[in-house]
């Protein structure tokens, strides 16, 4: 019974290791030590097989400055277990506490986070590359009850990955060097077939009573939550662990698809900002459009811990209705933006490129027939319609139809200018155009440059590609109905 307890828990660790490819021959592993059953029996299977797997092993524990005397005990038994095995060894104290205060973080989340930019450092100054950690099968269950929980999609269903670049790990208190690996050779092995192995060996673990401690989310799952509906599917953990693997082989088929066509579908990539050509990613199908949201957002900022669902379905929802100078603010200071033709994820303060937009940089009068826009590349058509019905307003906003007798003599265009003031269409009464940009989510950068039909007066009767004002509507009493629309100069165009 012994051999097979141990038998089977190197056999798993034999086939990850080959499946997954996680250890590079010649590689110095960074292995994370709590302690506990789940890492000592990691470091011990990881000892016994280096010689086959030709790699060095490097003990790293972080010591969370959570549980008193206990903490220090257990610091001072990996050190211990280090030293008897011959083994270097790095150990480092984390005011966990105080970083969850300042980051707004749950002491889980913390710790979580301080626990891997740890490993990442580590690794980095021993010139590793790749990082140990002990999850296991159980673990795995549970993650997949939390993601679901939570609304997770695909990636969160998939589970906990056994090899995956640690730039990819969201939520690092200092993005990692590239090239640093993650991996989990335990995910296939079952709590109770390591507490078997660690039995077999003779090895005794520290118990942290902290797992026990029903206020932190994971714990009400394995404790509480798990076993309840265990009387429901006894064979529940070993159907999530499958469908974890089912669902990851289908993000990774996914993914790889993404990647394919990221290229035909981004038009600029830069440090600060993403544009993807805005009728190529409307091709995509809906599951890479999210995708490709999420990509940009996660090269932008390193992280998606906050970007939830509906952040990316009002960003969809944006692009898809072609809300030309739409913007939406996300998480982690970025912003979504659509211009025509392209779709805009940018970090706040980046360099916005010009949009395809009739923006302005001079006032100018108009005259009826065409008006050539003073960069030239836009004309303003003004006409008169002899005949008027309500059921032919056009969809497009770049089309106005105005009572004539209400509009005023002299029409031009101008930007906007402090104090100013506007009656939308729609709307009870004036409003400051200020506030009226910002709810139209026009970007700051373009705001100064939008255009402005105004009248001799200086009313503003259209927030061109936006909104007419309310006092110019043409309705069933109007007379004289004119047309006002702007569209690309056609070559030759003169005004």
């Amino acid at each position: 019974m012994e051999k097979r307890a141990i038998a089977t828990v190197r056999r798993a660790v034999r086939e990850a290791a080959r499946r997954f490819q996680l250890f590079p021959p010649g590689e110095t592993v960074v292995v994370g030590v709590s302690g506990g059953p789940d890492s000592l029996c990691l470091l011990d299977v990881l000892q016994d097989l280096a010689p086959e797997f030709r790699i060095a092993l490097h003990v790293a524990h972080l010591h969370h400055g959570l549980r008193g005397a206990e903490a220090d005990a257990d610091a001072a038994f990996v050190a211990e277990i280090a030293r008897q095995r011959g083994l270097p060894c790095t150990i480092q104290r984390e005011d966990v506490g105080a970083l969850a205060a300042r980051e707004g973080l749950s002491l889980e989340e913390a710790a979580r986070q301080a626990r891997y930019t740890f490993l990442a450092e580590v690794a980095a100054r021993l010139g590793s590359h790749t990082i140990a950690v002990a999850h296991q099968a159980d673990d795995q269950v549970e993650t997949v009850l939390m993601h679901l929980l939570r609304g997770s999609g695909l990636a969160g269903l998939r589970g906990m990955r056994p090899r995956m670049p640690l730039t990819e790990y969201h939520g690092l208190l200092r993005r990692p060097p590239e090239g640093l690996w993650l991996v989990r050779p335990l995910l296939g092995v079952w709590r109770q077939e390591i507490e078997a192995y660690l039995q077999a060996k003779g090895l005794t673990p520290r118990l942290d009573r902290s797992n026990l401690d029903l206020t932190f989310f994971r714990n009400r799952l394995r404790h509480e939550v798990l076993p309840l509906l265990e009387r429901l599917n006894p064979r529940l953990r070993e159907t999530w662990w499958r469908m974890a693997e089912a669902l990851a082989a289908d993000y990774e088929f996914l993914e790889q698809t993404l990647h394919q066509v990221w290229s035909t579908v981004t038009a600029v990539e830069a440090p600060d900002r993403i544009v993807f050509d805005l009728a190529r990613w409307r091709g995509l199908p809906l599951s890479l459009r999210r995708m490709a949201l999420r990509e940009a957002a996660f090269r932008l900022a390193h992280r998606l811990r906050d970007l939830r669902f509906d952040h990316v379905e009002e960003a969809i929802r944006m692009a898809e209705e072609g809300m030309t100078g739409g913007m939406l603010t996300w998480p982690e200071d970025l912003r979504v933006a659509v211009a025509y033709g392209n779709l805009i994820v940018a970090r706040e303060g980046a360099v916005w490129p010009d949009p395809d937009l009739p923006l302005l940089t001079v006032p100018f009068s108009l005259h009826p027939g065409e008006t050539l826009w003073p960069d030239g590349r836009w004309a303003v058509i003004w006409e008169e319609i002899s005949t008027w019905d309500a059921a032919q307003q056009p969809g497009d906003p770049w089309t106005l139809y105005v009572d004539a007798e209400r509009a005023g003599a002299h029409l031009a265009f101008r930007a906007r200018r402090p104090g100013d003031r506007f009656h939308p269409a729609g709307m009870s009464g004036p409003v400051r155009l200020k506030t009226f940009l910002i709810n139209q989510k026009i970007p700051q950068v373009w705001r100064d440059r939008w255009p402005l039909l105004v009248n001799e007066r200086d009313e503003i009767l259209w927030v061109a590609g936006v909104r007419p004002a309310a006092s110019i509507r043409p309705g069933s009493a109007s007379r004289r109905v004119w047309r006002i629309a702007i569209r690309r100069a056609i070559r030759g165009s003169r005004d």
